[in-house]
């Protein structure tokens, strides 16, 4: 017999920003737990359900009882079964003596790969009663739940069971049967609750297909995390519609996920405050609506906000005004707060905070932030210098950077530096483009944020990052594994898409020791540098495989070590145009074997001497090469390196005949450093774009 299954496990209020993983977790642990039993068939249809108070899931088509399977168990490869004459080896007849295989069984075994290896199998004659579901499924539950993703445990009453929160009912229901169970102390059934406040209390459910209906309409609660999550986005898109302006609501993903974990049965309502909290910068007040309140705040059509906003409650009043009121009440508070500190903030200016950020550490290797100030400040100047940009503007930027770190409102609200500091510099009156690069340096934040805009802001933005990099590699802080707790992959991700995506011609290498001079002699080991450029390279590997380019085509790009981002793009797009042509494979099997030839060669290898060439083809190429090389080099200042492949693989002629009739390795001693000379020379044009060898298999 089979039948749709439900397992539900009746809480006390879950964590609303963990509901969404660990409802996934839940259902998938349990789905997983009747296949491998083979209860249920791997491309079941099963669903998921969470809600603040119950983590479920149905699967279709799950077997009372699974099917009885016969044994099929791996013994060894081949290769090592048998020996030389086909014969058992010792050690196979040792495992069958192990396993109580008859050694005649051999001639029986299946062979199959198993990885790499040929494997033997064997498949016993008697077979494995299936399991059964009311024997098996107390434990699936209890497995999965064992997995969830859950930092913290509990434990209540007098019993030693923990989980996430208190457990007060599970449901094990096969059907319309109840299978008999024990999960965390409780005994399974078939009933659940509803609602708090808008559904029955307790009622049964008849049947596993009907869960989510039997909840709806005797619970008044939607049951499924994803069918909410919609629920909730379409009402807050026909509430902003209803207020006109072109209102609507600021997006935002994970306060989406946590509000769709706080309710059962949504109802969105309009709210209200008063129009002079507007002259708040309107980032300080989406904020605290949204982190205080869970409010959706609201945009006009310029993106401007409104004094309105969206609550999503987990009830339906009978009077609006009962709920819309009481939170008026509460946002008024918060929006208080936030105007108290902003109007306390702009009493103080900004370059007088500045001795505040001495007693602020940084690290306790590294000093203060006074002292890290310092060295952004001739770090961002050095950089804007070497962009043409306005000196004094980056460097004025950098000073002020980090000193709304001591305000008030950051202080509350750190997720606003930056943002607070571009408004106080307004304020302060300082100049536009020194407002706009305190709030920009922070840029990209994360993966896909904006770059920086304008010279002075990157300029401020590489230094911040840089000086951060380049400090904590020097004290020996760098990421291991999973752990970054300086978020040094990050900034170092932001460098580099700073200097190929604005495009911006500096050079990384002399960035990294610009910022190490800027700290005290001592504070930096000695010789990071070159572990710190592999790391940066590491960071520009996986960017360069996000485009779609080839691994060859990427490490023919990064084995000559470019430390100038800006033309990594273009270096990458001249090697994938040069691997289409059909001289390409000729070309890059050459180059491999110019290298090899040049790793074995012995001392020093000078410039090519045209009379000492005695074949006729050492001559042509020779020739050939000298006749482009100004072209070439040529393209290569102008940074056209889809240009200069395309002229080198015309020498494809001239370096087959080359091969085919010259030795080059000749007894001659200097025959043999002239050929070895042209080779060198004939690598270096061409690795002046990408190490082209790096494309032969």
């Amino acid at each position: 017999m089979q039948d749709t299954l439900l397992v539900e496990l009746l809480t006390e209020e879950l964590p609303p920003k963990a509901l969404s993983r660990l409802g996934d977790a839940f259902a998938e642990g349990i789905f997983k737990g009747l296949v491998e039993r083979k209860l249920a068939a791997p491309d079941a249809d099963f669903h998921r359900f969470a809600t603040p108070r119950r983590l479920g899931v149905t699967v279709p088509g799950v077997l009372a009882q699974a099917p009885d399977a016969q044994v099929r168990e791996k013994i060894m490869p081949v290769a090592v079964a048998l020996d030389a004459a086909g014969a058992p080896t010792p050690a196979l007849l040792k495992k069958l003596d192990a396993k109580g295989i008859p050694h005649s069984a051999v001639a029986s075994f299946e062979r199959a790969m198993d990885g790499k290896s040929e494997t033997f199998f064997y498949t016993a004659t008697a077979t494995v009663a299936g399991a059964a579901l009311d024997a098996v499924l107390a434990t699936v539950v209890l497995d999965a739940v064992k997995k969830l993703p859950i930092p913290k445990v509990m434990r209540w009453g007098a019993e030693t069971h923990q989980f996430v929160r208190p457990v007060h009912g599970l449901i094990l229901l096969h059907g319309s049967r109840v299978v008999p169970g024990e999960v965390l102390g409780l005994a399974s059934g078939n009933a659940t609750r509803g609602h708090r406040f808008m559904g029955e209390r307790e009622f049964a459910v008849p049947q596993a297909d009907a869960y989510a209906r039997t909840l709806f309409e005797r619970g008044s609660v939607v049951a499924s995390f994803e069918a909410r999550r919609e629920l909730i986005r379409h009402e807050l898109a026909k509430a902003a519609g209803s207020v006109g302006q072109g209102a609507v609501a600021v997006e935002d993903a994970a306060l989406l996920d946590e509000v769709t974990g706080l309710v059962e049965h949504p109802t969105v309502y309009i709210g209200e405050f008063e129009p002079e909290f507007l002259a708040v910068p309107q980032e300080c007040l989406i904020l605290t609506m949204k982190q205080n309140q869970k409010y959706f705040p609201l945009l006009d059509a310029q993106g401007k906000l409104i004094n309105k906003f969206l609550i999503v409650a987990n009830i339906k009043a009978d009077i609006a005004d009962n709920i819309t009121g009481g939170n008026a009440r509460v946002v008024r508070a918060r929006l208080s707060d936030a105007k108290f500190f902003f109007d306390q903030d702009r009493k103080q200016r900004l370059d007088s905070r500045l001795e505040k950020l001495a007693s602020v550490v940084y690290h306790n290797k590294l000093g203060s932030q006074r002292a890290r100030i310092e060295r952004l400040v001739k770090l961002a100047g050095a950089i804007a210098h070497g962009l043409g940009a306005d000196r004094a503007a980056a460097e004025r930027a950098a000073l002020l950077a980090k000193a709304d770190l001591v305000t008030e409102m950051v202080g509350e609200f750190p997720e606003l530096q930056g943002i607070m500091g571009e408004y106080y510099a307004r304020h302060d009156g300082e100049g536009e483009v020194v407002a706009h690069a305190i709030e920009q340096h922070y840029h990209p934040r994360f993966a896909g944020d904006s770059l920086p805009q304008g010279n002075v802001a990157c300029a401020v933005s590489l230094a911040d990052k840089l000086d951060a990099i380049v400090g904590f590699f020097g004290i020996g802080e760098k990421p291991t594994g999973d752990k970054d707790p300086f978020a040094l992959r990050r900034a170092a991700l932001g460098v580099l898409r700073i200097l190929m995506e604005t495009p911006l011609p500096l050079d990384l290498a002399q960035m990294i020791a610009d910022a190490t001079q800027g700290f005290a002699p001592g504070t930096l080991a000695a010789g990071f540098e070159a572990d710190l450029l592999a790391f940066f390279t590491d960071r520009l590997r996986g960017q360069l495989r996000e485009t779609g380019a080839s691994a060859e085509q990427v490490e023919a790009v990064l084995a000559n070590s470019p430390t100038r981002i800006d033309t990594v793009p273009a270096r990458l797009a001249a090697v994938k145009a040069f691997a289409a042509l059909p001289e390409a494979e000729a070309l890059a099997a050459a180059n491999k074997r110019i290298v090899n030839i040049l790793k074995k060669a012995e001392g020093a290898i000078g410039e090519p001497d045209v009379a000492l060439f005695a074949e006729e083809a050492e001559k042509t190429l020779f020739a050939q090469m000298n006749a482009l090389a100004p072209s070439v080099r040529s393209m290569l200042a102008a940074e056209d390196y889809t240009g200069a492949l395309r002229s080198l693989a015309g020498l494809r002629g001239a370096v087959d005949s080359f091969f085919d009739s010259v030795m080059v390795m000749a007894e001659e001693p200097l025959i043999r450093a002239n050929r070895l000379a042209l080779l060198k020379a004939l690598a270096a044009l061409f690795n002046g774009v990408a190490d082209i060898s790096r494309l032969s298999a």
